[in-house]
């Protein structure tokens, strides 16, 4: 892993992609002009950055990039097929409902746009579950929301948690854990107690794409940040 100047970490970058690490607290793209972004960033030193994986300012984590408009159009539909295995790390309060270890799926219909959802201490009720897999659009515009997870380990009030999402709705990791009363420490807008700075406790560990010249798999990883461990140390013991 390499870093250049002004605080782009770059996991993997070729002629087509660009993949890089980026830390809590700075948007992926879309940034108030004169603000920094992980794409301006990206931008100073190279002719064409097309944004095709985005991920939430408070949250940390691996994005890749296209440096061509043809790898950008390849890994857009990679993303829209759903063969890009994402793979995300959380730390969550409550009580995540499952046993240790074990996975399970959820299929649920949220909100096309969480807008104010939440904010102000407002109780999150729980999604509609789906039957089957269909991508309809629900009554308010919502669309299915789709996730394998599983509870790594617990500490105390707080739990370590693997989260494998098949879609990329807006918000989706953040409001399935919530509505299920486990919500992402630091994530005061989705009810959560705990503090987190300077983002929340989740964290985009991995991304596997299909090369779009050479077809080979990548697996794009992004460590979990040095703090996770110095804050929940009971979390990580021995890993």
């Amino acid at each position: 892993m390499t870093n250049i100047p002004r605080g782009l970490v770059i996991a993997h970058e070729d002629d087509l992609l660009l993949a890089c690490v980026k830390p809590a607290g700075i948007p992926t793209a879309n940034a108030p002009r004169g603000e920094t972004s992980l794409y301006t960033l990206a931008r100073e030193t190279r002719p064409f950055v097309g944004v095709v994986s985005r991920i939430d300012a408070p949250v940390s984590g691996i994005v890749v990039f296209a440096k061509t408009s043809r790898a950008a159009a390849d890994l857009a539909e990679q993303f829209r097929s759903r063969t890009v295995l994402k793979e995300y790390v959380a730390v969550t309060e409550g009580r995540f409902p499952a046993p240790l270890g074990e996975w399970v799926e959820w299929c649920d219909v949220l909100p096309a746009d969480p807008g104010e959802l939440g904010r102000g201490g407002r109780a999150l009720s729980r999604p509609t579950v789906l039957e089957g897999d269909a991508d309809e659009p629900g009554e308010d515009g919502g669309r299915e929301s789709k996730v394998r997870a599983r509870v790594v380990k617990r500490a105390g009030e707080v739990s370590l948690v693997d989260l494998e999402p098949s879609t990329g709705r807006k918000h989706q990791l953040r409001l399935q854990l919530a509505t299920r009363r486990c919500p992402i420490v630091g994530d005061r807008r989705y009810g959560a107690r705990l503090p987190f700075s300077p983002g929340i406790a989740l964290h985009a560990r991995r991304l596997s794409i299909d090369h779009p010249e050479t077809g080979v798999r990548l697996r794009l990883e992004a460590p979990i940040p040095a703090a996770w461990r110095a804050r929940f140390p009971p979390l990580f013991a021995g890993g």
